[in-house]
């Protein structure tokens, strides 16, 4: 037997969950074709894995990475943890667009700046893959970029014409290749849209194959309320379903996180095929419109800005603002202004704050920090991006155990150098996948390293319907990861996190080393992964 790359002497992890078997594995073009003892084998390159753990590569379920993928095609922070798929679309997708959408895209851009040249959920993952890439794309259509694409940014409810597009829109891209329905509904307009709505679109993908994932209504004090409107939508619409990033945010609502677990356990006893992703730290990151209510920001970031220029609507968001509310997510209520970090700015004049807390920079200003809050977004002319200190680590190891848990970064995957390095991160843009691996599986050891690696590979390729991914055996894809199981570790924190993991040796892609003996080769043979109902 002739193999393109063999990989040798490895404790190999199937990503099943089955303890590690001492096996080679022998690769062909893009594909497995052999696993276990071939010592008569040869190969163009062989790879000893000598001590080393050699698994499937890692699935970041929640990834944000389209517009860095398109600066950088090297995907190095999630590349260096052994992520070989980035899955995209968080309620805002990168499809599909209409030409004002487009223009919008354009001008809104900030540190990185590129062409938006496509219009459909097809043409986006041919114009990324196109671009040169070292991982795997594959995406959701959003409901919220199919809202903005009939309605617009107002609250308003779709008519059954709008509402027959919109559901055209859903069809048109589950046959190019999305994998489902995402919603993202703490923001501005994704929060206009009632359940009925989402119902609807919702059960368009699922007669396509695809599943609901969504960033629910709330994570905070309607947290429960939230989860029983997505289990409602499962049931109605006909789908798996899955919650984005689970958390309880605001120390309040801590206590929470277990009625939560036992409605889902309900609802897979009563048959609904439900699971969560989440990421591995007690901080969030996003932007200050989670901090200001939906009615102020209703018409798009232009409006918001106009708006609060105005004395009188600013003392109105203020009250809103300092004022607990079960009808919006108040992100200013959970963390405090001493929770609230700022990270990123569109503005030169402005990124010297960055690294500084929404209270310190109040502080510096005279200025009380609500206040303060609105007077960035203004000065700035975004949304400001902010780090949220909301949730506990009680929390995080008590989900981290739950069987049907994958990860996702929630953060795009990027490099420490360049454009990147204008703006601040959150540290698990370079360390998610990798704490997990070194603080909760060797040190805590509140997973096996098997259960770990299931979690990051055969699991949510199993929740996302991915054909020949996420296992290590003949005919699956060679997508690999192999690293030091005693080394691996994260780099990145929140003082400084634009830095790099450490620990993995070798990562390969559709039978390509991206990754060798720790260093990028600079090779990029990343695909699109289509779901299901796509046509090829």
């Amino acid at each position: 037997m002739h193999f393109d790359i063999i990989i040798r002497n490895g404790e190999v992890y199937d990503g099943c969950g089955s303890e590690p078997i001492s096996a080679d594995i022998g690769i062909k073009g893009d594909r497995i074709k052999s696993m276990g003892n071939l010592r008569g084998a040869t190969a163009e390159r062989i790879i000893d894995c000598t001590g080393l753990a050699v698994a499937p590569g890692f699935i970041n379920v929640l990834s944000h990475a389209w517009e860095a993928l398109l600066h950088d095609g090297r995907s190095l922070s999630d590349i260096k943890q052994g992520v070989t798929l980035e899955v995209l679309g968080e309620g805002y997708s990168p499809a599909p667009l209409n030409d004002a959408m487009a223009s919008e895209m354009k001008a809104e851009q900030g540190d990185i700046e590129y062409e938006v040249t496509w219009r459909s959920v097809g043409e986006f993952l041919q114009t990324l893959v196109a671009s040169g890439i070292s991982c795997n794309v594959a995406t959701f259509v959003g409901a919220t970029t199919v809202r903005v694409h009939e309605l617009g940014y107002d609250n308003k409810t779709p008519s059954q014409e709008n509402l027959r597009r919109m559901r055209d829109l859903v069809r048109t891209s589950m046959r190019e290749g999305a994998l489902g329905l995402s919603s993202a509904l703490i923001y501005t307009p994704a929060c206009f849209a009632t359940t009925e709505e989402l119902v609807e679109l919702a059960g368009e993908a699922a007669s396509a194959g695809g599943i609901y994932i969504s960033h629910m209504r709330s994570e905070g004090d309607s947290l429960i309320e939230s989860v029983e409107e997505l289990l409602e939508i499962a049931r109605r619409a006909k789908t798996a379903a899955e919650i984005y990033h689970l958390k309880a945010a605001g120390k309040s609502n801590w206590k929470k996180i277990d009625r939560v677990i036992e409605s889902i356990a309900a609802a897979k006893e009563e048959g609904l095929q439900i699971s969560a992703d989440m990421y591995t730290y007690t901080a969030a990151k996003t932007g200050l419109d989670a901090a200001m209510p939906p009615w102020v920001q209703e018409g798009g970031q232009q409006a918001w800005i106009e708006r609060l220029k105005n004395a009188a609507v600013r003392a109105k968001v203020k009250s809103e603002m300092l004022s607990p509310s079960r009808s919006w997510e108040n992100g200013y209520m959970h963390a405090g202004p001493e929770g609230i970090v700022l990270v990123g700015f569109k503005s030169e004049r402005l990124k010297p704050l960055m690294g500084r807390t929404l209270a310190q920079v109040a502080a510096e200003r005279g200025r009380d920090p609500a206040e303060t809050a609105m007077d960035l977004v203004v000065e700035d002319k975004s949304r400001v991006e902010v780090i949220y200190h909301w949730m506990c680590e009680e929390n995080v190891r008590k989900q981290i155990r739950l069987p049907y848990m994958s990860f996702g970064s929630d953060a795009p995957s990027m490099a420490p150098e360049g454009a990147f390095l204008r703006s601040s991160a959150h540290p698990r843009a370079y360390g998610n996948f990798a704490r997990l691996l070194a603080k909760y599986v060797r040190e805590e050891k509140i997973l096996s390293l098997s259960e770990a690696i299931r979690k990051l590979t055969s699991l949510p390729a199993s929740n996302l319907s991915l054909v020949n991914r996420g296992r290590l055996a003949p005919d699956y894809y060679a997508d690999v990861v192999v690293f030091d199981p005693k080394n691996v570790r994260d780099t990145a924190t929140f003082e400084l996190p634009h830095r790099l993991a450490e620990g993995v040796h070798h990562v390969l892609v559709n039978g390509v080393l991206v990754i060798a003996s720790g260093e990028h080769t600079g090779a990029t043979p990343g695909r699109a992964v289509y779901g299901r109902g796509a046509r090829k």
